[in-house]
C-alpha cells in the first residue's frame, strides 16, 4: 500500500462534509425523475451553478432524438431533459471523465418525495445515494483536487446526464464523444454494497420490440383466412426464452394486441430484455434474433419490424482497468479503508465508456443501498470519505500513475 504523502494529507483536509450535505438534501427536495422534464431543468440549474466553482465552462447539451413502439406498434419521440457538461483544460494531453446522472427512477407523482433521518448517519431520501451524493461527490473532489499543483498539467471533462435510469438513449453518443481517448474515467454510482465494495465486471443490456403485423378475420367464418400475430409473437418469445444460457438472460416481459375474442388478431408488440456477460455472447444472440425473426415471418406469413437493441455493451475488466481498480482499492486503504469488488449484472453508463476502450471504476459515489425503492438510504459521512478517495486518485494519476 502506498501511503498518503503531506501533499495527499492537505488535499483532503479542507474538503467540507456540511457543505456536501447540505447540496445533496437540497438536490434530494428536487424531483427529478426521467420523464420529469420540469424537474430535471430545476436541477440541471442548480447543478451548473455548483460546477461553476470549477475552472471551466458549463455547459447544457440536447439529448439526442430517441424513438420508442407505442402499443399500437407506431414510432414515437420521447423527450428527453439537456446533459450538463463541465470542460476543463481542454488542451492538455493526459484527459480524464467523471460520469453522473441527475435523474432519479422516482417520478412526480410518487410517494417517496422527501427525506427522512434513520439515524445520526443515514439518510433515506429520493436519489440520496443514486446518485445525488455521488454528484457531491464529484464536485467536491474535484474541487480539492484543483488545490493541487498537479491538476494544471491534466484536463478532464464532467458529464452529468439526464436519462441514466433509463438507459442512457438521448446522451450514449455525448458520453461516446467525450469517453474517446480520455486516459481514464470515473462514474458516481453508489457502491455495490454499503461497506464500499465496488462493482467490478459488468454484463450488458438491451431492450427490444418486436411489432407482428398479421391479417384480421373472423374467427368462426373464415380463420384460415387470418395470420394471427398474436400466435406469431408468441412463438417469438417461447424461443427467445430457449436461447438463454450462461453467459445470456432472455426476458420476455410483455405481449400487447389483439382484440375481440372473435377475431383474428392481426397486431401483437412483444418486448424483452436480453443480460449477454460477454460480447460474443452479445453477438450470437443478434445473428440468432435476425434468423428467428426470419423464420417466423416466412412461417406465419406476418410483417414484422424490429426495434430497439443493445444499449449498454457488456463491460469486460482488462489488464488497464484492472490498474485502476487496483489504484483506488490501494488509495481508499491508505485512507483507511480497505475495499474489494464483486461482478455486478446491473449495468450503468461505465458499460458505455468502457466500450470506447477506457479504463473506468463506475462506483465511486457514495455509500448507501436500497436503490430505486422508498429505502434508498445514504450513509452520510461517506461523503467526504468518497470525495477524498477521488481526490487523491486523481491526484495520483495526475503525477504520472500509469496504467
Amino acid at each position: 500500500m502506498k501511503q498518503l504523502s503531506a501533499s495527499e494529507h492537505s488535499l483532503v483536509e479542507p474538503i467540507d462534509q456540511a457543505a456536501m450535505l447540505a447540496a445533496v438534501e437540497r438536490w434530494c427536495a428536487i424531483n427529478s425523475g426521467t420523464r420529469n422534464l420540469g424537474g430535471l431543468a430545476r436541477q440541471a440549474n442548480e447543478l451548473a451553478q455548483a460546477f461553476a466553482a470549477l475552472p471551466g465552462d458549463v455547459e447544457m447539451h440536447d439529448p439526442a432524438a430517441v424513438t420508442a413502439v407505442d402499443a399500437d406498434g407506431s414510432e414515437v419521440e420521447l423527450p428527453h431533459g439537456m446533459h450538463l457538461v463541465v470542460s476543463v483544460r481542454p488542451e492538455a494531453r493526459r484527459r480524464f471523465l467523471l460520469t453522473g446522472h441527475m435523474d432519479t427512477v422516482f417520478p412526480a407523482d410518487h410517494p417517496f418525495q422527501s427525506a427522512t433521518w434513520l439515524d445520526d448517519d443515514t439518510l433515506n431520501a429520493p436519489g440520496a445515494a443514486d446518485m445525488k451524493g455521488g454528484l457531491a461527490v464529484i464536485l467536491h473532489a474535484l474541487i480539492a483536487f484543483e488545490a493541487s499543483p498537479e491538476a494544471a498539467k491534466v484536463g478532464y471533462d464532467v458529464m452529468i446526464n439526464a436519462d441514466e435510469e433509463t438507459g442512457s438513449l438521448s446522451s450514449a453518443p455525448l458520453i461516446a464523444e467525450l469517453a474517446r481517448e480520455k486516459f481514464a474515467a470515473l462514474t458516481y454510482e453508489p457502491s455495490a454494497l454499503p461497506d464500499g465494495t465496488l462493482a467490478h465486471a459488468r454484463g450488458g443490456s438491451g431492450n427490444y420490440s418486436i411489432v407482428v403485423t398479421g391479417r384480421s378475420a373472423h374467427a368462426g367464418r373464415n380463420p384460415q383466412d387470418g395470420r394471427n400475430a398474436i400466435v406469431a409473437a408468441a412463438e417469438i418469445a417461447v424461443v427467445l426464452k430457449a436461447l438463454s444460457h450462461d453467459d445470456l438472460a432472455v426476458n420476455p416481459a410483455k405481449i400487447e394486441g389483439g382484440s375481440a375474442n372473435n377475431v383474428v388478431p392481426d397486431h401483437a408488440v412483444l418486448r424483452f430484455n436480453i443480460r449477454p456477460k460477454t460480447t460474443e455472447a452479445a453477438a450470437e444472440f443478434e445473428k440468432a434474433l435476425a434468423y428467428l425473426l426470419s423464420d417466423i415471418a416466412e412461417r406465419h406469413d406476418v410483417a414484422i419490424h424490429r426495434h430497439g437493441g443493445i444499449t449498454r455493451p457488456p463491460k469486460p475488466v482488462d489488464a488497464r482497468a484492472q490498474k485502476l481498480f487496483d489504484l483506488v482499492a490501494d488509495t481508499s486503504e491508505a485512507l483507511g479503508r480497505k475495499l474489494g469488488w464483486q461482478a455486478s449484472g446491473g449495468v450503468c453508463d461505465g458499460n458505455n465508456i468502457a466500450a470506447a476502450g477506457v479504463p473506468v471504476v463506475d462506483t465511486m459515489g457514495v455509500r448507501g443501498g436500497s436503490i430505486h425503492s422508498a429505502d434508498e438510504f445514504m450513509i452520510a459521512s461517506s461523503l467526504s470519505e468518497r470525495a477524498a478517495l477521488s481526490a487523491v486518485v486523481l491526484h495520483r494519476l495526475a503525477t504520472g500513475e500509469t496504467l
